[in-house]
């Protein structure tokens, strides 16, 4: 793995700890600082691409040349580098699980350096990874039951992108994807009917349709919207009777007023005869597009979500930090104004009946009928187990989801349920904050006096 895919600040900061031999056990934690307004929960993803890449991490030989020619860095900065390996530890909230602010998604405890080192990807890929997956969360929260699929490929933010969009959204109960290379990695379903241009392509609306079942018996859904939807449903009905296609049949709606089209497709089917006949909708879907054609009554049985899903539309991040919040047995804790972190390493512990989350120390018992969330993950820069299945974490998520008051689940005005903090935890803080504020001028007078000595 790419030990390049990093900022230079980190690189700085792990060459000046390396000089000093600063390289005393560490523990960072890596949690969303508040959030958005439209979100009332996060589903925790990105473990499973930051454990791959801990394990890998290393400088190659042109690595090291470029942090010598190109950064300047110092012959001794590059030998130190070369034997760089992470073999830290890391405990997480597994892919799939609710959490919410202020709650460490993961802990790395790791000397200093490493647990440095790695901070940009980590929350690269947590921060992407839990934004998509929240987002298309709330879209199978609106769906209610209905199928929704992944059409989000052609407006991913790059190739990988939407690689990992397919997989997030299939964790989080979503019924296919349309991107093919998606569905073979993870084993997905592949779904996909045609575009207008392959309407337009033929003579008529008819003859289009006619070759396409032809070509496809066992997967024909009919896109009818080209030039008249309601002459298109016609159309595809009497393809349906000449044919006398079975097996998975559908019509898909693109355009125009999804609800009251859907509601005239619908008695068009029911009429003909062709009840088992499904209704497939898409474009510039969301989840409150999808819940206002809920809300309205439209007799949809799935949903093609694309663009706003694939990109978080509304709100494409996640304000997430990574703290040191202990080092060399040293509790340490930010205090800028709107950005105070909590110190020492945490647990976080679940009660679901009734629902609530409380933030302790590590080595603290859980309350009673509370469980632990964060779970040890890798030990010494290795993984505890192998990746888990997709439906592992899927089964995670719609445990958490079934467990999640009712106000979280909400689309249009979340209220995430309150997180509070055990005793020991808001003990310790009070302590750390008030040694920061109000330092020894002894101790302080100690330690300038020892980093005179290693400097001389």
């Amino acid at each position: 793995m790419n030990a390049l895919l990093t900022d230079l600040y980190e690189l700085n900061m792990v060459a000046s700890y390396l000089r000093r031999g600063m390289d005393g056990v560490a523990t960072f934690s890596l949690f969303v600082r508040r959030l958005p307004a439209t979100r009332g929960f996060i589903v925790t993803a990105g473990l499973e691409s930051c454990l791959d890449y801990l394990e890998q991490l290393r400088f190659d030989e042109d690595d090291l040349r470029y942090l010598r020619e190109g950064l300047g860095f110092t012959a001794a900065d590059a030998e130190a580098f070369r034997s760089f390996r992470f073999t830290g530890d890391v405990w997480a909230i597994p892919e799939g699980r609710i959490a919410f602010a202020g709650e460490p998604l993961l802990e790395v405890t790791a000397p200093l350096p490493e647990a440095q080192l790695i901070e940009t990807f980590l929350l690269n890929r947590v921060t992407f990874e839990s934004t998509i997956a929240s987002k298309a969360a709330r879209c199978v929260i609106a769906a209610a039951g209905r199928d929704a699929v992944d059409f989000s490929f052609r407006r991913t933010q790059g190739i990988e992108a939407g690689i990992d969009v397919a997989r997030l959204s299939a964790m989080v109960g979503f019924a296919a994807t349309s991107n093919v290379e998606a569905a073979r990695r993870f084993g997905l379903v592949a779904a996909g009917t045609m575009a207008h241009s392959y309407i337009e392509a033929f003579p008529s609306v008819v003859e289009a349709f006619r070759a396409f079942a032809r070509d496809f018996p066992e997967r024909v859904t009919f896109l009818v919207d080209t030039y008249d939807t309601m002459s298109g449903v016609k159309n595809a009905i009497d393809v349906m009777h000449e044919l006398t296609l079975g097996g998975r049949l559908g019509i898909r709606l693109d355009s125009g007023d999804l609800a009251e089209l859907s509601k005239k497709a619908r008695r068009m089917l029911d009429r003909a005869g062709l009840e088992q006949v499904r209704i497939f909708v898409s474009g510039s879907l969301d989840e409150i597009a999808i819940d206002d054609l809920m809300r309205a009554g439209a007799p949809i049985d799935a949903f093609g979500v694309g663009t706003r899903m694939g990109v978080s539309a509304d709100y494409p991040y996640l304000d997430t930090a990574y703290k040191l919040v202990i080092y060399g047995g040293r509790p340490v804790m930010k205090l800028a104004r709107g950005k105070v972190t909590a110190p020492g390493r945490k647990q976080v512990f679940r009660r679901t009946r009734p629902f609530r989350d409380v933030i302790g120390l590590s080595d603290e018992a859980p309350p009673p009928g509370y469980e632990r969330l964060l779970a040890p993950v890798m030990t010494k820069g290795r993984r505890r187990t192998s990746r888990p299945p997709l439906s592992e974490s899927r089964a995670l998520f719609e445990s958490d989801l079934a467990a999640l008051p009712r106000g979280a689940r909400e689309l249009r005005e979340p209220k995430p349920p309150p997180v509070r903090s055990t005793d020991a935890l808001r003990k310790l803080t009070t302590e750390t904050k008030r040694k920061l504020q109000h330092p020894s001028p002894l101790r302080g007078r100690a330690r300038a006096g020892r980093a005179f000595e290693r400097e001389g």
